[in-house]
């Protein structure tokens, strides 16, 4: 399993970077975890090609996770011209926003008659099911975005990649990150607390709790870089825009 790191920005891009997106490829499969407003053109920068997305698994119903879908959608319709299927996984509510934002973004553009099938597969959190050759688990988290937010697992050939989603503190993080490969946790803070995310603080005194083999860090404010010293002394990879793993 190979991790491209497409975004790993803040709502706000912080420090250039982009809008959450995370490339696994796997099995020769190539499956993405959140698709973020400015993802699109990280994707591009990288020289990556749109065809080679077999599904996009969405963390919760936040524009900086799943607000580049309608330009990969339009764009893989128009331009790229796309047959192969495209499956879209995510919490409830997704299929509904996706729609809605496509008719902002892109008013009259019709939501049928596509040259390609995409479907979106809305799941509870806590469900299990299989994407592109990856089993996928969802945990809820404690983060508030008009519908369940959640953190992921996708294991396949004896590895794991897990990530927190945007939460604040809750125990499901240490479910989510055990005995997980590699953990993305968010961390938008480097001091004080701020709903619905982890600041530096809380994550190092809960970082006994999560038993994974590396965790990094994502999501990160001004405050949060600032304490990038701090993270790596630790023992916490600070993620930039372009990284790749092998996990």
């Amino acid at each position: 399993m190979k991790l491209t790191i497409v975004g790993c920005g803040d709502a706000w891009g912080t420090n250039g970077r982009s809008h959450t997106c995370f490339r696994l490829d796997a099995g020769g499969r190539c499956v993405l975890v959140d698709f973020g407003a400015s993802a699109i053109v990280a994707w591009h920068k990288m020289g990556f090609d749109l065809l080679h997305i077999d599904a996009v698994v969405i963390s919760h119903l936040h524009g900086d996770h799943f607000g580049g879908l309608p330009f990969l959608l339009l764009q893989s319709q128009f331009e790229v011209r796309r047959t192969q299927p495209l499956l879209i996984v995510g919490p409830p509510g997704l299929r509904a926003r996706l729609e809605q934002a496509i008719e902002v973004f892109f008013p009259g553009i019709p939501i049928h008659g596509w040259r390609f099938d995409w479907r979106v597969e809305e799941i509870e959190p806590g469900s299990r099911m299989d994407v592109a050759g990856l089993a996928l688990e969802t945990t809820r988290v404690v983060h508030q975005s008009g519908g369940p937010s959640t953190g992921v697992r996708l294991a396949g050939g004896g590895k794991t990649f897990a990530y927190s989603g945007d939460s604040e503190w809750t125990p499901a993080l240490s479910q989510i990150a055990a005995g997980a490969d590699f953990f993305i946790v968010e961390c938008y803070s480097g001091g004080r607390s701020v709903p619905g995310h982890l600041s530096w603080p809380e994550l190092r005194a809960h970082l006994p709790d999560l038993k994974a083999k590396r965790i990094a860090v994502t999501h990160m404010s001004d405050s949060s870089l600032a304490r990038t010293g701090e993270f790596e002394a630790s023992g916490v990879i600070v993620l930039d825009d372009g990284l790749v793993f092998d996990i």
